[in-house]
């Protein structure tokens, strides 16, 4: 009852913080007066023109304040030029104020809305692109991939209102998926098809969705497993409840994925026709990749600079991976090769059965609560919120990556969840746990959202994930961080783990390159990573089908781990005894995401400032 109290109380504090800021927006002389009320003012704007993002972020679910959940956020070109007039309304508004006269935690607050607003402007001139980016439909971040995973794991279903609403949301899902159909469709005619193997792969994951019976289906079986948790819900209206969800699935959802898969199926001619995997060749597309490149690493490095700052990471990385190889006797073959076979040694495989993914999970969360423990001599706050071990939903295995995090939903309905695929214990030895467990869940991005979620006296917009490359950059640090705290000390195995998924990222800035820029076909792009990170081919491919589809996104995290570990050594480096590794993450985590240009700018205020009270 308690914690029901505190989640009422929060989000009922949230939403009247963003309602008295924007009723003071508007009856001060019509122009802001401060520019976090200005901030959260136009967050609110977004939520409630965003659906989807109103429930991703936690707010009012069920409650008087719900006006949303029980719809979708449309998928259409009309949504696409509204989101546009928005963030250039939203620009003109934050530029009234005079950046020099504000203080500097509301300078990176006015930096960061200009950032966040300027930077969608500059895709416009790319007509052709779609509501949803470059893509509409593909495998892992087309529509039809991620709308399945926000029903059944996002939506929130915590009481009869938000259960009623799950339907209607599942209702509506025909119409959103026709939308993303339409937009691929007239995307055709301005010339951008997707790559084959993206529309095969998207094939997939639409049969994948709609195997079995409509009461089978996961968007059901979800429902009433987490309707059961509900209390208060009557068995009766439970079940016409679920009866409702199948029909929903049966005469709405299924025949929406079939018009889809068919459109699909005729645009293979034009898909063939395509000579490479990157948008290079699409309308205007080297210029789009040199933006897509400069809006995820949120610096100006070209796409040269990136492919060669790749090559040299992947060439550290293999002469660290081949002495610790060496050390452990495997000396023969290349580094890929070898760490090949040791993937497939029998002796790190746990059984592809029930009992097997049960002990692959038990074993997560045994590594999460080791390196939890260690936390408090690393770091000034260690966040208190639960995070939950859970597999990712068997209908979204195929096209989902090995992991992935959920941040928690701000009045603690839904806790911050470190998402696991299970769809083939054969790819994922047990050698390679740690580092996972590190990067999405603790001191990765676990804590790092966790950290901002819970900061005080900053608006909405900078308790958010904003930047992929700080983000991500900081989830790569923390694999790092593991390492040199001691988490693999007597465990040379788990160390190559990480060391192999940090190749995994050197490599990315080759291949996101070299498929963007350089005309990589997808086999080139596939065979460079498994000969240099001796990963399996099939978690390969669906990584380079990954890039093909998000160019420039797959580039952030190495560039961000860079930056940070550039800007610890140079805290270091100053500061000599002086140096508290506490006090650095206490920078880099409790100011927010933030561009990596502005994470620098506050490190080096901050070297200022212990220099100067030395």
């Amino acid at each position: 009852m308690a914690k029901r109290i505190w989640r009422v109380v929060r989000w009922t504090a949230l939403v009247l913080g963003i309602v008295i800021a924007y009723a003071g927006y508007r009856t001060l002389w019509g122009k802001p007066f401060n520019i976090n009320m200005l901030a959260n003012r136009q967050a609110i704007q977004i939520l409630l023109h965003d659906p989807e993002i109103f429930t991703d972020v936690g707010i009012a679910d069920g409650t008087i304040f719900d006006r949303h959940s029980d719809k979708l956020t449309p998928s259409t070109l009309k949504k696409r030029d509204e989101d546009y007039a928005e963030m250039a309304t939203f620009l003109r508004e934050v530029r009234e104020f005079d950046r020099a006269k504000l203080n500097r935690q509301d300078q990176v607050t006015y930096d960061i809305l200009v950032d966040q607003y300027s930077t969608p402007l500059r895709f416009q001139k790319f007509t052709w692109l779609s509501s949803e980016g470059l893509y509409p439909i593909s495998p892992m971040f087309g529509v039809e991939a991620m709308l399945p995973g926000f029903m059944e794991t996002t939506h929130v279903v915590g009481n009869e209102k938000t259960a009623r609403n799950y339907v209607k949301r599942l209702e509506a899902m025909e119409v959103k998926l026709d939308q993303a159909t339409e937009q691929m469709q007239w995307q055709a005619k301005q010339g951008v098809v997707m790559p084959p193997a993206l529309i095969e792969h998207s094939i997939t994951v639409i049969n994948d969705t709609i195997a079995g019976p409509p009461d089978k289906n996961a968007l059901v079986t979800s429902f009433v497993t987490r309707m059961d948790k509900v209390k208060g819900l009557e068995a009766g209206r439970k079940q016409e409840l679920g009866q409702a969800a199948t029909a929903a699935v049966r005469d709405h959802v299924y025949p929406a994925y079939q018009r889809m898969a068919a459109a699909l199926e005729a645009q293979k001619p034009a898909a063939a026709n395509r000579h490479g995997a990157g948008v290079g060749e699409l309308p205007d597309g080297a210029a789009y990749y040199a933006e897509a490149l400069r809006q995820m690493t949120t610096t100006d490095y070209t796409p040269e600079q990136v492919h060669q700052l790749g090559l040299s990471e992947v060439a550290r990385i293999s002469t660290e991976m081949d002495a610790l190889l060496k050390s452990q006797g495997l000396a023969t073959g290349t580094v890929g090769e070898r760490v090949t076979a040791l993937g497939k040694d029998p002796r790190y495989l746990m059984p592809n059965t029930d009992e097997g993914r049960k002990q692959f999970m038990d074993r997560y969360q045994q590594i999460l609560d080791e390196v939890n423990a260690k936390m408090p001599e690393y770091f000034r706050t260690v966040p208190t919120t639960h995070l939950a071990v859970v597999r990712v939903p068997e209908g979204q295995e195929k096209g989902s990556s090995g992991a992935y995090y959920m941040q928690a939903a701000l009045d603690g309905s839904r806790p911050g969840t470190f998402f696991v695929n299970l769809r083939d214990l054969s790819e994922n030895p047990t050698w390679s746990m740690k580092t996972l467990a590190y990067h999405e869940g603790i001191p990765g991005h676990h804590f790092q959202i966790s950290t901002a979620l819970n900061l005080k006296n900053l608006p909405f917009i900078r308790q958010q994930t904003l930047y992929t490359a700080y983000a991500e950059g900081w989830a790569l640090y923390a694999e790092r961080l593991a390492a040199e705290i001691g988490m693999y000390k007597d465990d040379p195995l788990g160390d190559l783990g990480r060391l192999q998924l940090e190749q995994m990222r050197a490599a990315r800035l080759v291949i996101d390159t070299g498929l963007h820029a350089k005309g990589w076909t997808r086999e080139q792009a596939i065979d460079y990573m498994v000969e240099n990170t001796g990963m399996a081919r099939g978690d390969v491919t669906t990584e380079v089908e990954r890039y093909m589809a998000a160019p420039g996104q797959a580039c952030a995290y190495k560039i961000g781990q860079l930056k940070i570990l550039e800007l610890r050594e140079k805290a270091k480096t100053a500061l000599g005894p002086k140096f508290d590794i506490r006090d650095f993450h206490a920078v880099v985590l409790e100011n927010g995401g933030v561009p990596l240009t502005v994470l620098e700018q506050l490190v080096d205020e901050w070297i200022a400032k212990v220099q100067a009270a030395g």
